[in-house]
């Protein structure tokens, strides 16, 4: 007989424990740090054993230790496909399910000084001279990460009694606001990080329309001007105010919508 390793051995008593808890398996990516750290925080109050997505295991560890014994941290990078693959299985072979996914991971540019003031951040992220490269880089994580991480956790996701994926979106991204001349920040509309939300609110709609007749249900969540490093701290809310939708939706009961895309406030028109 082949002895099993120890890290098996570790892999399947997790497994046993949380079934006999029967405790929900949320995963949040990019939950480091900011509003993803607070979602990961909020569910594991809420009974959750939660899955800290992170591109650096070090980063993620610290990170799972200051959230509590029911978070753990896991290597996941929304742009590279082999993380995402081993992250999969690592979840099914040591827990063994998968009840909700916050798609939290995204950056906002690829490396500005945070000295930009904002009329220099729109200025350079005009349809006319932005550099196809930022563009690209900045819908690899926000867009297609966020696609190539739920197609990988789908299989699992199909499998829970009541599976829940939260895209965390933004208002920004609003084609209707955005289309109304009276709209105050309809100047920051531009092809990165605003339409990359608008694409992304567009994959919400696509994974809702594809699943309405399973038992997972698909939203996106607007956190607000919440402060991060995504905006070098300049936003007006705390991240426990910027968490609190994506938390709101992914706890939805069975009698909760699909296919929608709101705030702390209500609805946000796409």
């Amino acid at each position: 007989m082949v002895p099993y390793s120890a890290a098996l051995i570790l892999a399947l008593y997790m497994k046993e424990v949380i079934n006999m808890n029967n405790k929900p398996v949320a995963l949040v990516t990019g939950a480091n740090q900011g509003i993803g750290m607070q979602i990961a925080k909020d569910l594991v109050s809420h009974g959750y054993t939660v899955l800290v997505g992170s591109r650096n295991l070090q980063r993620g560890e610290a990170a799972a230790k200051e959230i509590g014994v029911d978070a753990i941290a896991l290597q996941l990078d929304v742009t590279d496909a082999a993380t995402i693959s081993d992250a999969a299985e690592r979840i099914r072979v040591e827990l063994g399910r998968l009840d909700v996914l916050v798609n939290n991971a995204a950056i906002s540019n690829t490396g500005l000084s945070s000295e930009m003031t904002i009329e220099e951040y729109i200025r350079l992220h005009q349809a006319s001279n932005i550099s196809l490269d930022e563009v690209r880089t900045v819908f690899e994580t926000n867009v297609f990460g966020v696609l190539a991480v739920t197609q990988a956790m789908l299989p699992l996701l199909r499998e829970a009694p009541a599976g829940r994926i939260v895209n965390v979106s933004s208002r920004v991204g609003s084609l209707t606001l955005n289309s109304d001349p009276a709209y105050p920040s309809r100047k920051m509309f531009g092809p990165s990080y605003a339409a990359s939300k608008t694409a992304l609110n567009a994959m919400t709609v696509a994974m809702a329309i594809e699943l309405e007749n399973t038992r997972i249900k698909v939203n996106a969540a607007c956190p607000g001007y919440t402060k991060t490093n995504l905006n070098n701290f300049a936003g007006t809310q705390t991240v426990i105010e910027g968490a609190k939708e994506a938390v709101r939706l992914a706890l939805l009961g069975d009698d909760g919508p699909t296919g929608t895309f709101s705030n702390s406030a209500g609805q946000v028109p796409w």
